[in-house]
């Protein structure tokens, strides 16, 4: 993670292309040959931070309280994790503006940063799974006495996967959106009220129906 730090602290002051790998390496602390040895290009070197974000935020989902609703769970997380001095501290949020607009002009850190939300989809997906409890073997395969009790289709799975889709990009374009501008960091305008704002799309998805498909 100093690693990440150190190149995110270089994006910032004096601009991607400015940096190099072994600018990279010197202000960590370590020689080039060990910053490769780690990443294939200064543009992966930020990629911790991206995920440790993706990462705080989908395990706000699972720490939400038993019987909390799926969309109330997201919500709440996204509200935790993306308000000042919560999941990102008060003077960071001027780094996450300057590191997500680089993410969206440059072609190489964008790659990085789709490959975070990617992962972070598949993590959030066994998230809802251990949310959204599977139905009896009755309701999964009714009529057929080799149905496990508790397993879920595989219907269900493809939807479980699409509403974790739907989720973290309603996160992602919240946060685009929000670094695009030069809006506050907090309140109606802020990253984190556009993603509850987002989110609210997965109010009606169809929960209820995962337990018994």
């Amino acid at each position: 993670m100093e690693i990440a730090r150190a190149a995110a602290g270089l994006f910032v002051r004096q601009g991607l292309k400015a940096t190099r790998a072994e600018d990279i390496a010197q202000a960590a602390g370590i020689a080039p040959r060990t910053f490769y040895r780690y990443f294939a290009a200064k543009e992966e070197a930020i990629a911790p931070l991206y995920e440790a974000g993706a990462r705080r935020w989908v395990e706000a989902v699972r720490a939400a309280p038993p019987g909390t609703s799926v969309p109330q769970a997201l919500e709440d997380a996204a509200r935790s994790m993306l308000r000042p001095g919560a999941g990102v501290s008060s003077d960071s949020w001027a780094w996450v503006r300057t590191l997500v607009r680089l993410a969206h002009s440059n072609p190489s850190l964008r790659r990085v940063w789709a490959e975070v939300c990617q992962t972070s989809e598949r993590a959030l997906a066994e998230v809802l799974a251990s949310r959204v409890p599977a139905g009896t073997a009755a309701d999964n395969d009714a009529g057929h006495a080799d149905g496990a009790a508790g397993a879920r289709s595989a219907a269900a799975d493809a939807r479980l996967r699409f509403a974790a889709a739907v989720a973290i990009a309603a996160i992602r374009a919240a946060v685009e959106g929000w670094a695009a501008g030069d809006g506050p960091n907090e309140g109606p305008q802020g990253p984190a009220e556009l993603a509850v704002a987002n989110l609210a799309t997965l109010r009606h998805f169809p929960w209820d129906d995962l337990t018994a498909s």
